[in-house]
């Protein structure tokens, strides 16, 4: 099985500072959860990842928040691809839903882990720049679509 890092193509480019300051709010909110336990914050965070995952991601609230900081700062533009970031929103919706749903079902154990591991996606986004989903992909990739052979 190969297993090197490859990432989704997309015909669409994002601002990379962009989507790290995405990182870093997500961040925060999982921050703000695991100190206050307030499970409107998972849901805030699933919906803000299914617009992001979607072709509505113009309209993702931590988005719009995030581009017009870029603005303010004057960051200069780093257009990257945007597939690796559209696939790495749907891992987002997937562990955002489960935390909701552990935290709804009272399985707070599973909930703090789950949580860490998107806040670690999300630490290693916004501090390094580092995108966890290309590094999984090839591994989704070859589960999903076993080469004819």
């Amino acid at each position: 099985m190969k297993t090197y890092a490859f990432c989704p193509i997309s015909p669409h480019k994002i601002n990379e500072n962009v989507a790290r300051i995405n990182g870093a709010f997500t961040f925060l909110i999982l921050l703000a959860f695991v100190y206050s336990g307030w499970f409107w914050l998972m849901a805030f965070l699933a919906l803000d990842f299914l617009l992001r995952s979607t072709r509505l991601s113009p309209y993702s609230p931590i988005g719009i928040i995030s581009r017009q900081m870029v603005k303010q700062l004057s960051l200069p533009p780093r257009m990257i691809n945007a597939g690796p970031k559209i696939f790495a929103a749907r891992i987002g919706l997937l562990f955002s839903v489960a935390i909701l749903v552990t935290t709804i079902l009272q399985y707070p154990a599973t909930a703090i882990i789950l949580t860490s591991i998107l806040g670690l996606f999300s630490f290693l986004e916004a501090a390094f720049g580092i995108c966890v989903a290309c590094k999984i992909y090839p591994f989704v990739y070859n589960s999903l679509y076993k080469p004819q052979g």
